[in-house]
């Protein structure tokens, strides 16, 4: 009876604490996304005092400032990369629409459809369907507040990065036990180390991914190339379905471009095996010892969190569930569940 009880509480507070992250989903998510901008600059800082002969010598502002920096002439150009790209899909925006109508038009002849489609029933239709002036407002609204997102998550990251110095003094005030507060920094440094870890080597493997994926596509002449190789490194940090969708997106760039079931075909094949060789070879190799989280509990933890936060969630993910696993992982009534999350049974 007491342990039906016990199942029952811990049910409802799951409830309850997955309807909080629900509806306070503008408030957490900015607040995590700063967090882990505070991970990625204090790393790439550390990173630069470790250069051998002059990281001793770099006072650590300068280390920061530097960070800092980097990450703001990274989404610079990011920016400039998207802003580039589209003046040149509008500028080809009529080739594509013939090639796009000639591949629909393929297929109406091959499925025995008697009327081929035109852009004019394609248009009519496509009105019927979609609501194009309140997409057009819902796409509006959307990048406003993606603007409004990117300066609360700055404002946090720039409060926890001062407020940082003086976090060490605040845990040694945490408890009178010294133990307890020994307790309580290993944690926190088992926390910045794996989640750490994992930031890390997922960036060099998305890099990576990049990299090799752009060169295939530069191979074939996609369009829009440099575009779809920073798609397929940020997708990279979703589990699983990052990888398919890194393959999906450039292939419908290929479709309305080429037009040639050969060459598209080519194009699904390399990029799926640079995917599948990453993923499934060189990824697990890499970040076995930093992850240590199961692929069913990857899988739930990415359902969970991008129905709670959306897409955000979805790049959420893995390092959330990483940090819940270690700190179950202390507490002893919730310790077998933190077994049950990991790889192999060890904490």
């Amino acid at each position: 009876m007491d342990r039906l009880r016990t199942v029952v509480y811990v049910t409802v507070l799951l409830v309850i604490i997955g309807w909080l992250l629900s509806i306070g989903k503008a408030i957490f998510v900015p607040a995590v996304l700063g967090a882990v901008v505070v991970y990625v600059i204090v790393g790439i800082a550390q990173g630069l005092q470790r250069l051998p002969g002059v990281g001793r010598r770099l006072p650590v502002q300068m280390c920061y400032l530097f960070s800092i920096l980097l990450i703001g002439t990274v989404f610079g150009l990011l920016v400039h990369l998207v802003m580039s790209n589209l003046d040149r899909a509008l500028a080809m925006a009529p080739h594509y629409q013939q090639s796009l109508l000639a591949a629909i038009q393929r297929l109406a002849v091959h499925f025995g459809i008697e009327t081929e489609p035109t852009w004019a029933t394609l248009r009519q239709e496509l009105v019927q369907v979609v609501n194009l002036p309140r997409m057009a407002g819902s796409l509006l609204t959307s990048v406003g507040s993606l603007l409004a997102t990117l300066v609360v998550v700055c404002l946090y990251a720039v409060f926890l990065l001062v407020e940082r110095p003086a976090f060490e003094a605040k845990l040694s005030n945490m408890s009178d036990d010294p133990r307890r507060v020994q307790r309580i920094r290993e944690v926190i440094g088992t926390v910045n180390s794996r989640v750490g870890s994992y930031l890390a080597l997922k960036t060099l493997l998305s890099l990576l991914l990049g990299v090799i994926s752009y060169a295939v596509m530069r191979f074939f002449d996609l369009e829009f190339a440099e575009l779809w190789a920073v798609l397929i490194a940020f997708l990279n940090f979703v589990p699983y379905v990052g990888s398919v969708l890194g393959v999906v997106v450039p292939m419908l760039m290929a479709v309305v471009q080429f037009g040639d079931p050969a060459t598209i075909l080519q194009l699904l094949l390399v990029l799926g095996a640079v995917q599948f060789i990453i993923g499934n070879f060189i990824d697990p190799y890499l970040m076995s010892s930093s992850l240590n989280l199961s692929p069913f509990a990857i899988l739930v933890s990415l359902a969970v969190w991008s129905e709670l936060w959306g897409i955000p969630g979805a790049f959420l993910a893995v390092p959330v569930t990483v940090i819940i696993t270690i700190v179950l992982s202390q507490i002893p009534s919730t310790r077998p569940l933190a077994v049950l999350l990991s790889k192999r049974g060890q904490i």
